[in-house]
């Protein structure tokens, strides 16, 4: 088989096995995120798998540059990055998206042992949290710009019924004016 066929037929695989599944995310047909561990979970971290043109022969790119693992030291990133390379040598050859992303998740606790996180989270939340009561004050100025001056008030008032609707009709077209601009079509 040639290495697109088993692209094709790994592609299709991937996409039944982890169907529902909120951890993985297909970025594209050759490129896969995974999250090992749950949501808020401080051990958590994502693992990205792109394929080359000539995987499964060759091996595929792996990577932890995501956001979601901006608090994982650099130095665990990689003995995670060196742990599933083995894992790559081992199955190369054979489609090994999801033997990855079983084997990490099989050995989450081995792999994150030695994390710290990094406090980068509380200062982003400190600056979400900062700026969140400057944003409230300007949603009141543009409704200050909305009011109407007291002419503005005055027309509006003639033009509508006690209740405050325009009254039936204030947008109708005058049929009769209408038909003697343009003329009619029926007279052919």
């Amino acid at each position: 088989m040639s290495a697109n066929e088993d692209q094709e037929m790994e592609l299709e695989a991937l996409r039944s096995i982890y169907e529902g599944d909120e951890s993985f995310r297909e970025l594209s047909p050759v490129s896969f995120q995974y999250r090992i561990g749950e949501n808020g979970d401080p051990k958590a971290f994502l693992i990205e798998i792109s394929w080359t043109e000539t995987y499964p022969q060759t091996p595929p790119i792996i990577s932890m540059n995501a956001f979601f693992n901006n608090t994982i030291s650099s130095a665990v990133k990689q003995s995670i990055l060196a742990k599933l390379q083995e894992a790559v040598e081992v199955n190369l050859g054979t489609a090994m998206t999801y033997t990855l992303f079983e084997y990490a998740k099989d050995n989450k606790e081995q792999f994150m042992e030695n994390h710290h996180p990094i406090n980068s989270t509380t200062s982003i939340s400190n600056i979400i949290s900062v700026e969140t009561p400057s944003i409230a004050p300007s949603s009141k100025k543009k409704e200050k710009k909305e009011q109407l001056s007291k002419a503005q008030k005055r027309k509006l008032a003639d033009k509508t019924d006690h209740k405050g609707e325009l009254p039936r009709g204030w947008n109708w077209v005058d049929v009769v004016k209408q038909l003697s601009k343009t003329g009619s079509k029926d007279d052919d």
